[in-house]
This record gives structure tokens, C-alpha cells and sequence, in this order.
């Protein structure tokens, strides 16, 4: 626990088996009490390799549900065992468990209620081996949401987040997408409710076993959170409410 809160991570995993032990070893147990993995209806053997890690509530999806709707069930089984700062941290090794004691910090002092790990303050993105074409849609995009948001994120981005339960038991992600857009819409939902989000420099990894889109699929994200960041803007000068505004 941290500062007596219990913490949750939560593994939200595709085809993990060849990193998930990597992330997990990382993981300081120290602070961390609980560990959920979702395996969504991985071709490898990620959920037994979970179960053999001696991870104790390993949940999966009998058939692929999405990026999003992985993340849905990873958040309802963190708040249903009474999580009170729960961590999303990717199993494929790109984000560093090794920051999960200064998110979880950041939480556990009452400091902010949402942390991001965000890998364009600093150089860690192109370090990290960024493709170039991401890293200039990544800040396109961040400078349009930003100036539609009236906000000022280094990135909306990142897989690597940390909640208060507060955040989570206050926004409703029932409406929101299965799909990689999900991550943005809970972005605009947690400033809808008037949260916060900090930030720090987070380094990452690019390398052939971990997570990536297409360039197709990058598009039609790309087009998706957009969209997302312009029903935000119709919401703040009162001119149409969509549905994830619960």
C-alpha cells in the first residue's frame, strides 16, 4: 500500500507472452498490493504465463473485445477489489515499470488524481526509437486537441496512466469506444469532470515485440480523437453534449 491506499496495476494484454515476465519482475511489490492482467483473447500462451507468475486474478476474454473494451474490464476488476490508485501499465514492455513508485507517489500524496507518463516531455520518444512520421502526428495532434480542449497535455498519447478511484467511480466508460480511441474519449471525460492530469517524463522502447498499429488503423485513430476533441469543444460553448458526457 501507499500511504495506506491499496494499488492496482492492471495489465491489459494482447499476445504478451514474450515481454509480459520483463514487465512483471519490474513491477515493485513493495507498494503494489494487487495485479490484474486481461488477456484478450491472445493466439500465445500470455494467460497461463500470467497465472504461473503467480499473478492472482488473470481474467480472459474468450473473444477479442478491443483495446477499449480490455481497459473496461481491466478498471471494473481493480475498483471491484477496492482499489484506491490504480495503475494501467502495458505488458509489452515499452513503458518502464520502474516509474510506476513516482505515478503511484504522485496519487498516494493527494497531489493530483490523474498521472500521465508522458514520452515527449524530454527526448525520451525519438531516443526511444519513435518512428519519425509518429512522432510528428503525435505532436500534431496533441497541438490540435490542446487548442479544442483549451488544455495543455505534452501528450494525449500515452499507455501509461495512473488513477485515483475517485476519477474512475466519477466517469462512466460504458459509452465509450472498444477501439484505441477509447483512451482519448477517458481523457475528455476525466477534464469534463474537472480532474486535473500530471504529468512526467517517461522513457520508452520501440523494438519488435512490442504493441503498434498500422499505418491504416493510425489513420482512422488519428481521425478518431480528433473527433473526440471537437465534440469536447461543441461541449464547453454549450453547444452539443455527446453521449460519453454522462
Amino acid at each position: 500500500m501507499y500511504n495506506a491506499k491499496k494499488v492496482v496495476v492492471v495489465l491489459p494484454a494482447y499476445n504478451a507472452s514474450r515481454t509480459l515476465e520483463q514487465t512483471y519482475r519490474e513491477i515493485p511489490m513493495d507498494i503494489v498490493d494487487e495485479v490484474v492482467l486481461v488477456d484478450d483473447a491472445s493466439k500465445d500462451d500470455t494467460a497461463d504465463l500470467a497465472r504461473s507468475l503467480g499473478i492472482h486474478h488473470v481474467i480472459r476474454h474468450e473473444a477479442n473485445k478491443g483495446y477499449g473494451g480490455n481497459q473496461k474490464t481491466c478498471y471494473a476488476k481493480a475498483l471491484e477489489i477496492k482499489g484506491d490508485i490504480v495503475v494501467m501499465l502495458h505488458p509489452d514492455y515499452q513503458y518502464t515499470p520502474k516509474l510506476l513508485r513516482a505515478m503511484i507517489s504522485i496519487i498516494g500524496e493527494g497531489l493530483y488524481p490523474v498521472v500521465f507518463g508522458s514520452r515527449i516531455l524530454g527526448k525520451g520518444a525519438l531516443k526511444g526509437g519513435m518512428p519519425m512520421y509518429k512522432y510528428i502526428a503525435n505532436r500534431f495532434l496533441t497541438l490540435a486537441q490542446n487548442l479544442m480542449m483549451g488544455q495543455k497535455l505534452s501528450e494525449y498519447h500515452t499507455g501509461y496512466r495512473a488513477f485515483s478511484a475517485e476519477v474512475l467511480h466519477a466517469i462512466d466508460l460504458s459509452p465509450n469506444s472498444d477501439d484505441f480511441v477509447f483512451d482519448n474519449e477517458m481523457i475528455a471525460q476525466i477534464f469534463y469532470k474537472g480532474f486535473d492530469i500530471a504529468e512526467v517524463t517517461c522513457p520508452t522502447k520501440y523494438f519488435e515485440e512490442a504493441s503498434s498499429i498500422n499505418f491504416s488503423r493510425s489513420v482512422t485513430y488519428g481521425l478518431g480523437v480528433l473527433s473526440v476533441s471537437f465534440y469536447y469543444m461543441l461541449l464547453r460553448f454549450g453547444l452539443y453534449k455527446h453521449r460519453i458526457f454522462t
